[in-house]
């Protein structure tokens, strides 16, 4: 026979390597090291009480966890002893214990007859991965077990005819008929107020000048002033004024205008009085004209929107006077007359007067629909020591005045100017014009 090893006659058993000889103990120490690593880790004590109490009968490890949850002892205590025990358990007897924990996971999973196929764990990685996928099926059973599924609501189609329904809103509209006519008269009343309210905001933004007007009176505790003859009465300051005593006016004059365009002399007046430049001035003969604000829309710049608004309560007799080039020219009211704004011979000179001073404005207050005029006559200084008038010269594009200036725009005309507001004004006549058609068309329709 050859001294080289043959393999085995089939049929035959072989041999095992006899033990002792250095390959076979190299080979147990791999496997012993392969089965210390597989079964390094030990399944859950949580788990493992679970499963405990799910099995009939008991292994001696199962037996061992059933004791320790019965001993009353906390959970932290009951972990410890079981990682004790697992720990000094053999290689073989951690085989079993795994073996146990699969079989029982696959009991509670998939019912008892899935318990008849072993589960060897492969390596850690393996091991852990089946650890967590049992503990997660374990808590999905527990959850649906103990949460009962309930049937989807199915949508009830409501049975009720139409005129059913109609009546079921009009009494939950009308609190089941409960309603009477002394509510439907408070929701009529309440919603006349707003709309009433919301109109009045409306006006006063556009129209505050008309309403504001009547409640501003600066001398309404005044007494009429007697004729002061004297210049010496009152200093002349450096800015050139109006001095109305009867009103309690003291306003300053402009007369650095150059123009008779209405746009520029509006401006003007936000400063104060303005001068009209066609006319003559204090200190010399003829007619000098002066323009001022009755009521202007408070959101208007300026001081001086109120100029005029009581140049109404003037009547022939009472004085004003003009402070100019530093001299004190006192006047005395001979003639008060409303007229129209075209009626522009009212800057000319007063038949029969040497020199005097006209004061101008818009008549009623806050409006332009006519032109309040006070005409005074000089009373001093004597007008025989004036000079002759030399009219101002006047802006070369500016044609011969048709009109009076009047007040400035409302707020209603500026938005009007601008072409936000008058897409605004187009889209408002629109929806008017639609609603108005939809409304005359709904008899049509019945």
């Amino acid at each position: 026979m050859d001294d080289k090893t043959q393999p085995p006659a089939p049929g035959t058993t072989p041999q095992p390597t006899p033990q002792g000889t250095p390959d076979a103990e190299a080979a147990a120490d791999v496997i012993r090291d392969k089965v210390s690593r597989i079964y390094a880790a030990e399944p859950d004590a949580i788990q493992e009480l679970t499963e405990t109490e799910h099995v009939q009968r008991r292994t001696k490890h199962q037996q061992f966890m059933h004791e320790l949850s019965t001993s009353g002892k906390d959970l932290a205590t009951i972990q410890t002893e079981w990682h004790n025990y697992y720990q000094n358990l053999p290689p073989d007897q951690k085989h079993q214990v795994w073996q146990e924990f699969y079989s029982s996971q696959s009991v509670l999973t998939n019912g008892p007859a899935a318990s008849a196929t072993p589960h060897t764990p492969a390596d850690p990685q393996a091991l852990a991965e089946h650890k967590q996928q049992a503990a997660s099926t374990s808590t999905r059973a527990k959850k649906a077990a103990a949460k009962p599924k309930r049937p989807k609501p199915r949508k009830l189609r409501d049975a009720r005819s139409t005129k059913e329904v109609q009546s079921a809103i009009r009494d939950s509209v009308t609190a089941g008929g409960k309603l009477k006519a002394k509510h439907h008269l408070q929701s009529l009343l309440f919603g006349l107020g707003m709309g009433l309210i919301v109109v009045m905001i409306f006006l006063f933004g556009f129209f505050n000048e008309v309403i504001i007007a009547p409640f501003i009176q600066p001398s309404r505790a005044a007494a009429s002033t007697p004729l002061i003859v004297s210049n010496t009465s009152i200093a002349a300051s450096a800015q050139p004024e109006v001095i109305i005593p009867k009103i309690n006016v003291q306003i300053p004059v402009n007369y650095d205008g150059n123009t008779t365009d209405e746009a520029s002399i509006e401006n003007d007046l936000e400063s104060g009085v303005v001068h009209y430049p066609t006319t003559s001035e204090p200190g010399q003969n003829g007619n000098a004209a002066f323009f001022g604000h009755s009521s202007n829309n408070i959101f208007n710049k300026g001081k001086y929107k109120f100029a005029f608004v009581l140049l109404h309560t003037l009547v022939p007799g009472d004085t004003f006077y003009l402070t100019y080039n530093s001299k004190v020219y006192v006047y005395k009211v001979i003639s008060k007359n409303v007229v129209e704004p075209t009626q522009v011979e009212v800057l000319n000179p007063v038949a029969g007067q040497t020199a005097t001073a006209t004061l101008i404005t818009c008549d009623p207050p806050g409006t332009s629909l006519h032109r309040l005029v006070i005409v005074g006559q000089q009373i001093s200084p004597d007008p025989s020591g004036n000079t002759v008038a030399t009219t101002a010269s006047t802006a070369v594009s500016d044609a011969p005045a048709t009109a009076l200036p009047g007040n400035g725009p409302t707020l209603w005309t500026r938005l009007l100017r601008t072409p936000v507001g008058k897409g605004i004004v187009i889209v408002i006549l629109v929806i008017a014009f639609a609603i108005t058609i939809r409304w005359v068309n709904k008899p049509n329709r019945r």
